[in-house]
């Protein structure tokens, strides 16, 4: 490998962690835009989102693309229904962050890559590995486990994998870029975001003029919050293998569950514990699955064609295909927190 490549990947790498770090810190941030609600939060997301996306395309001159989605109802239609998919993703972690249940959060996007498989299987008709229906199984134990922790089924967490995994599912239907796809979902959005801040502004509950300059900054920097990593994870797409992007997507609920255990100060008995070491185990399980199948199909592809094995593996953690069969397996898209 010459010395470019190297760099490249390195880059990528940087760019990678950076990107699953900001996320998996995000909760340090939503609470220090109190006292706004999670709902007037979710609205300053959505506008500044567009603002800052917006003024970066313009830098980038890449505008081609909106211009053609227009001409495509389908996929118009499929750009809005990912948009309010996001929204309730959206909405419901902020409003988990700041109530209080950030370990629950993150329990969420532990469990996501278990409910996109089970997605493909009921919704898609896909088959499982053996592997993979025992990482399923062990994820449905651990959910039974966390109920009786719990009181109560892990709501929280299950709305959040869920929502956030028929997001995903979308956006494959979708392909477009992801500063692209972002700006599409916030424009459609941000009049319904903006005539609610206008409307709370009407009745005097807006925060955003009342709470000094420094209030309003923060809300404000909302969209460089979202559309940062998502900036940053797009660079280490295209520089570092898929099964380095599938590793380093666990890197943000790790983060997250650290936060919610180590400063935010959240309660984690017995059983809780013992429902989170049922789901890593299932994750341990669908990783090295994934891994080992990468390798296997790696094999199978330079024995045909000759030729050394060189970039990214296929059948990781965040691709659906390899040499054994076709599934919906956990998918490096942007998880915009």
């Amino acid at each position: 490998m010459t010395g470019k490549p190297k760099a490249e990947r390195r880059i990528g790498l940087l760019n990678g962690f950076a990107a699953y770090g900001m996320w998996g810190l995000v909760p340090l941030f939503w609470p220090l835009l109190k006292p706004s609600g999670a709902v007037e939060i979710l609205a300053h997301r959505m506008v500044w989102s567009l603002v800052f996306v917006g003024a970066a395309l313009l830098v980038l001159r890449r505008w081609a693309w909106a211009g053609e989605l227009l001409r495509q109802p389908r996929r118009l239609g499929l750009i809005t229904i990912a948009a309010t998919v996001i929204t309730i993703n959206w909405g419901l972690y902020i409003w988990a962050v700041n109530s209080g249940h950030v370990v629950e959060a993150s329990l969420g996007y532990f469990i996501n890559p278990l409910v996109t498989i089970a997605m493909g299987v009921l919704l898609l008709k896909e088959r499982l590995r053996p592997v993979q229906w025992a990482a399923v199984a062990t994820g449905c134990a651990a959910v039974v486990v966390l109920t009786v922790g719990y009181g109560r089924p892990p709501w929280i967490s299950l709305a959040l994998a869920f929502s956030f995994a028929t997001y995903g599912l979308v956006k494959k239907k979708v392909n477009l870029g992801g500063v692209e796809s972002l700006a599409a979902e916030t424009a459609i959005q941000f009049l319904p975001a903006l005539a609610y801040l206008a409307w709370l502004t009407a009745q005097g509950g807006s925060t955003f003029t009342t709470e000094g300059a420094g209030h309003a900054a923060l809300l404000a920097s909302a969209g460089i919050v979202t559309a940062l990593p998502l900036v940053c994870f797009g660079a280490a797409a295209i520089r570092v293998p898929l099964s380095t992007i599938g590793l380093l997507q666990y890197l943000t609920p790790v983060f997250q569950f650290l936060l919610g255990v180590l400063y935010f100060h959240e309660a984690m008995p017995p059983e809780r514990w013992a429902g989170f070491a049922l789901v890593w185990l299932a994750l341990a399980l669908l990783t090295w699955d994934a891994l080992r199948t990468a390798r296997r199909s790696v094999r199978v592809l330079t024995g045909e064609i000759g030729v050394p094995a060189t970039g990214a593996a296929t059948g990781t953690p965040g691709t659906g295909r390899n040499a054994e069969s076709v599934t919906t397996e956990p998918g490096p898209v942007d998880a915009r927190q």
